[in-house]
């Protein structure tokens, strides 16, 4: 696909409702659980983007059928002719890596080019090699990585750290193996969750989904399944931010408010408060928008941790809302080190924020945000420079758009729909 730009003209006020789209993180492994089943598995609320649409060519190319409809996607992975993954593909996104589990269980063997995605920091996979051979597969690692398990086994299962993707790799073998899987320091974000809830729509029995502690008993027969992939938490704090920079009233409409309490905690430390109306929710434009300190007014943290604290994803969109705070806070991520090096875009329009080091990042608001020509590095800090452009004084010219298209589906209309004024033109 071309590259693209994003025009943003900045400074305007916008109003009226949103829908956040399917969670990325969710519809990614349940694509690649589909694999699991011989059956046709149809899932809908998907967002179509461009990392589930690569994900969806990988399930083709090793002999699955699949098709789109709007959100909704059909898949049948009757006959498997492969497990020999495509290098391009595989180097195009991260979530590559998590076919690894699928086809280790339907085929005993799988074959994975190193995964590609965001330049955020190093982000290790030997959590999900040592999962597997506890499991019973042998892995080796040169300028690929090569699974093969003439037959998985259950295990008591301890994840050296607890991973997502890992995670998920884990639970997908787990489900096929014989006997029963304790899989203990598991990642429970509200993605994992929905695959486990995938999987047992498919079949299976999983126990403690939500917790950090699950049981899986192993080999169930698995059919075929309609399954609806849940609202992206991550786009709802995106959505926080924006209203709060833009000093806009949003209402978030089926925003999942029951995974949203460390989200709300986090923007409520920077004076950005919501208001619960069944499951929607609104961001009022009237807001103190002043940093709480803590007590005996020390400077306060803003820090990142494994679910079910502060999303180390929406810490960039909390970076930037800080900007337009008063008040001065110091940002901690912990999970990438390479995550904060986007504030340098920041900085050149304006805002006043003192990179410490790698993980830590001090920001003192409000500041005014003047237009600029700035990059979209990954995912998140591309909608983070994209609020930033958008209560920012004049025009602003995005490069690299097509990362901020890779999480976000449509996000141009869809804000420009509530008054955003987000021009896409190919990058010149």
């Amino acid at each position: 696909m071309a590259p693209v730009q994003y025009i943003v003209e900045g400074g305007h006020r916008l109003s009226g409702s949103i829908e956040p789209a399917g969670n990325k993180n969710a519809a990614l492994p349940i694509i690649a659980a589909t694999l699991l089943t011989e059956h046709p598995v149809t899932l809908t609320n998907v967002p179509r983007i461009k990392d589930t649409e690569i994900l969806v060519e990988l399930l083709q190319s090793v002999g699955a059928h699949a098709s789109w409809d709007g959100n909704t996607l059909k898949v049948e992975a009757r006959d498997l002719r492969t497990d020999d993954l495509d290098p391009e593909l595989c180097a195009r996104i991260r979530a590559s890596i998590l076919l690894a589990g699928p086809l280790l269980a339907r085929r005993g063997h799988a074959v994975l080019p190193p995964p590609g995605g965001d330049v955020i920091g190093r982000r290790r996979v030997d959590t999900h090699f040592l999962a597997f051979e506890q499991l019973g597969a042998t892995v080796s690692a040169t300028d690929r990585y090569e699974f093969r398990a003439e037959r998985l086994r259950g295990a008591d299962v301890f994840l050296d750290e607890p991973s997502v993707t890992a995670t998920e790799n884990a639970l997908m073998a787990a489900v096929a193996a014989e006997g029963t899987t304790v899989l203990r320091n598991a990642a429970s974000e509200p993605h994992v969750q929905d695959l486990a809830r995938f999987l047992v729509a498919l079949g299976a029995a999983i126990e403690g989904i939500g917790t950090n502690t699950m049981t899986i008993h192993g080999q169930r027969p698995l059919g075929g399944a309609t399954f609806r992939v849940g609202p992206d938490h991550i786009e709802v704090g995106s959505f926080i931010g924006l209203a709060a920079v833009t000093r806009s009233e949003l209402r978030i409409v089926r925003a999942g408010v029951e995974h949203l309490r460390s989200v709300l905690m986090g923007f409520e430390r920077l004076g950005i408060h919501c208001r619960i109306e069944g499951d929607d929710l609104v961001v009022p434009a009237e807001q103190s928008r002043r940093i709480r300190e803590d007590l005996g007014g020390h400077v306060p943290k803003l820090e990142d941790q494994p679910w079910p604290a502060f999303p180390a994803d929406l810490m960039s969109i909390a970076i930037v809302t800080a900007t337009q705070c008063e008040g001065l806070i110091l940002m901690f991520e912990k999970m990438f080190e390479s995550r904060m090096f986007f504030v340098d875009k920041l900085v050149a329009m304006g805002a006043r924020i003192v990179l410490c080091d790698p993980h830590r990042a001090l920001v003192a608001g409000p500041c005014r945000l003047r237009g600029a020509r700035v990059e979209s590095p990954d995912i998140r800090a591309g909608m983070a420079v994209l609020l930033a452009a958008m209560c920012a004084e004049g025009q602003s010219v995005i490069n690299n758009a097509g990362q901020i298209e890779r999480g976000y589906e449509r996000i141009d209309e869809r804000l420009n729909a509530l008054g955003a004024r987000i021009t896409r033109v190919p990058a010149r």
